[in-house]
């Protein structure tokens, strides 16, 4: 589970933002919401990120993105190659070729590590990577140096297994390492943590899971999803159908996910609608919304979320989903008796009733805001002052600007614009 994230320096967020998941107090409102992993740190299941248009609030899904990428990929990079991890923010002098600090807190099982790393374009210039076998950090290993791969300094802590690896300027120690079965268990969990448990879902991005229908488990929760969500489906099917006959493969495509490609271009989903006669008429998945067609392909998804407990980063949740389908999904993370193995939901949203004190508790809700002076700001509600209870109506007073957060707009100079251009019609 992640504690908290810090960001420095990256596409629209120039001063360095904190985002925490911790929650400091054991309160009677929404207590199910936090997940315990001793009887010490209580971590928010799910966050929401409000804000206006181009405020930055999936420039924190991005940079948690980056983060991963930078970790599992930035091995893989050859002498030179740039680190696609780094987009500073461009509207200051001080910043646009200033390296970009990610700072992360995070637990894998039971125990607590905390990563930074500071980069440009070409050079990690610094990662350190601590353990918390207590309450007081133990260093594993910290990194000085952009190209100096044997000025590694090795703490106490980091035993079992070979810690020097050679890297290039633009690699980062723990992808080098954490990739290789040399290296202790310890790093390769943490490596691996990165790896696996961070899930990005961008919004208009395509999402798909192979091959998930093959489990009798996953089609039960599809079908209660699709059958009870209100959208008139009783059940789905797949069937076979023709490979596309302008289909063109590239010859070196690995063999394996060359034939999970043909499986999925082989089979059609169709869903069954009760007629007015109580007949089931198969209608093809092109014939169903927008909403029902993300809804079917991120069933799966979300089902492996909670299932091995990771986290999932949502650009706007509202995309094509009903606001009352979006709140079961929240619902759904925050019930401790589903949530069983402590998955966490990250998302952006503009969607207002999803801003409910019924739901989510004042440390669940940044709002986010930018000018050009401090760039994107992140202000999570329990910061506010007394005056805003966890009973409160956020979503009014977010609405009436009381909390800050909402655009900015200029109607005079908008609808003078456009009656100069009407006028000449």
């Amino acid at each position: 589970m992640i504690v908290d994230f810090t960001v420095k320096n990256f596409r629209s967020i120039k001063d360095e933002q904190l985002f925490s998941l911790y929650a400091e107090k054991k309160p009677r409102h929404h207590a199910g919401n936090i997940a315990y992993i001793d009887d010490e740190i209580g971590l928010l299941k799910t966050t929401a990120i409000f804000g206006a248009n181009a405020s930055g609030k999936t420039n924190l899904i991005l940079a948690m993105d980056a983060l991963r990428n930078l970790v599992v990929k930035s091995g893989d990079l050859k002498d030179g190659e740039v680190i696609d991890a780094y987009q500073p923010y461009r509207l200051s002098k001080n910043t646009i070729e200033a390296p970009t600090c990610f700072d992360i807190a995070f637990f894998v099982g039971k125990t607590r590590y905390q990563y930074q790393v500071k980069f440009d374009s070409k050079n990690i210039f610094f990662e350190k990577l601590d353990v918390f076998k207590t309450a007081k950090a133990s260093n594993l290993y910290t990194r000085n140096s952009a190209t100096d791969w044997k000025s590694v300094k090795f703490g106490d802590s980091y035993k079992g297994g070979k810690k020097q690896f050679a890297f290039f300027s633009n690699n980062a120690y723990l992808a080098k390492a954490g990739n290789s079965p040399e290296s202790p268990q310890l790093i390769r969990d943490v490596y691996n943590y990165f790896r696996h448990n961070i899930v990005s879902l961008l919004a208009g991005e395509n999402i798909a899971m192979f091959d998930w229908e093959k489990q009798a488990s996953y089609r039960n929760v599809v079908n209660a999803f699709l059958s009870k969500a209100d959208l008139g489906i009783d059940s789905f099917d797949f069937v076979k159908k023709e490979i596309p006959s302008d289909l063109e493969l590239p010859d070196n495509i690995p063999s394996e996910f060359k034939d999970k490609m043909i499986r999925e271009l082989t089979k059609k989903a169709i869903f069954f609608h009760q007629s007015d006669s109580q007949e089931f008429v198969p209608f093809d998945r092109e014939l169903e919304s927008r909403g029902t067609n993300k809804l079917f392909d991120l069933v799966p998804i979300l089902t492996t979320i909670f299932k091995r407990g990771r986290c999932l980063l949502l650009d706007e949740i509202e995309t094509s989903l009903h606001p009352h389908i979006a709140e079961l999904v929240i619902k759904l993370f925050n019930d401790p008796t589903v949530n069983v193995h402590n998955a966490q939901l990250i998302f952006t949203t503009h969607d207002m009733s999803l801003m409910s004190q019924n739901m989510l508790r004042k440390d669940q809700i940044y709002l986010s805001s930018k000018t050009v002076e401090k760039g994107t700001q992140y202000i999570c509600l329990a910061d506010f002052d007394n005056s805003l209870k966890d009973s409160s109506p956020f979503a009014k007073w977010y609405d009436e600007g009381r909390l800050g957060g909402i655009p900015e707009i200029g109607y005079k100079e908008i609808s003078d614009s456009l009656k100069k251009v009407l006028s000449r019609a």
